[in-house]
């Protein structure tokens, strides 16, 4: 079943209003074979739960670490994820694109 962005922000809220520290990662450009449009969406709480995707499965992991250090420290970060990449073969890209993924936390 696939989380729509009302699903997925939806979850952000019943998190925040737990008590629980927030971030969200949106795919905000993509090049070549990507396997999310821009626009996608992951919500991940600061226990790495997490909701959506922007990846298709393929560097959700990574994301998931990259956003419980955007909930502890507040910095938001752009990620990249490329099939040219060291880290992008670490976490297996292998689509042949590129994408771009905004984490930020949700206050």
């Amino acid at each position: 079943m696939n989380s729509t962005d009302d699903d997925i922000l939806q979850q952000a809220e019943q998190w925040r209003r737990a008590g629980k520290g927030v971030a969200l990662a949106t795919v905000v450009e993509t090049w070549g074979s990507a396997p999310r449009p821009v626009g996608s969406h992951l919500v991940i709480d600061e226990d790495g739960l997490f909701l959506g995707s922007v990846s298709g499965g393929c560097v959700e992991g990574d994301v998931v670490t990259e956003a419980q250090d955007v909930i502890a420290d507040g910095r938001a970060r752009m990620l990249e994820y490329g099939v040219a990449d060291e880290t992008a073969w670490r976490v297996g890209l292998s689509c042949g694109g590129r994408i771009r993924v905004y984490v930020e936390k949700v206050d």
